[in-house]
């Protein structure tokens, strides 16, 4: 298997877990976090975004 296709998939996979743990398919539904910004420097504007769940011990975040 292609390596761009095999991560594809294990972000498909992560993408589909913290879906699932979102809308309360194993339990009580999870309100995920979400954080955006912008970064202005000399070199140029830089967007910045996040979002995350957080349920007990355990917490998922996905940056970009």
């Amino acid at each position: 298997m292609e390596k761009g296709a095999e991560m594809i998939r294990l972000f498909s996979l992560l993408l589909a877990v913290v879906f699932l743990s979102g809308c309360g398919v194993d339990g009580e539904p999870v309100q995920p976090s979400v954080n955006a910004g912008v970064s202005v420097t000399p070199d140029g504007v830089y967007p910045s975004a996040a979002v995350g769940v957080h349920t007990g011990p355990l917490s998922i975040f996905l940056g970009l």
